[in-house]
């Protein structure tokens, strides 16, 4: 069995508020552009507690940008995972060596730097854990900008819109 569709995943600390989020926008973004067919979109953590629900400030900002993170479960970012991907987005350095550690070799990369085309200059996405729901709300804000600007950038841009 040949699965021949491109693996993105979205990494953060205990999967349970930014990689989440990250996950559930660009499967919203790849449905709008016609690629549900062409990208598995998944996400973990590299220090998540398997079976952990979302955080209940990400599933707040998610319910009110109409995305449900109410069937979330943390995944932790095992070396099986991280080599098994196509593209890596992590949140931030931390998140991003401990990938490339695992043996996720290029296909590792800051979200940030990776939506803006700028090696080692791209933005960290903010880590609301613990903090009010405005931080989560302002983190959700950084997300929806990076991760369309992400998915622009992804290989299968040209050829999935070719198919549609």
């Amino acid at each position: 069995m040949t699965d021949h569709r491109f693996r993105l995943l979205f990494v953060c600390t205990g999967n349970t508020c930014r990689s989440p989020l990250a996950e559930r926008i660009a499967r919203r973004e790849a449905e709008r552009r016609g690629w549900a067919d062409d990208v598995d979109i998944r996400s973990a953590g590299i220090a998540a507690f398997p079976g952990q629900g979302a955080s209940d400030g990400s599933r707040t900002v998610a319910a009110e940008e109409g995305l449900d993170l109410s069937d979330h479960r943390a995944t932790l970012l095992t070396p099986e995972l991280a080599r098994g991907s196509d593209l890596i987005l992590a949140m931030s350095r931390g998140h991003l060596v401990r990938a490339e550690e695992l043996g996720a070799g290029a296909a590792a990369v800051l979200l940030g730097d990776f939506a803006e085309d700028r090696p080692g200059e791209g933005p960290g996405v903010p880590d609301p854990f613990g903090g009010p729901i405005e931080q989560y709300r302002e983190t959700f804000r950084v997300l929806e900008t990076l991760v369309a600007r992400a998915m622009d950038r992804l290989p299968l841009t040209q050829d999935a819109g070719d198919r549609g």
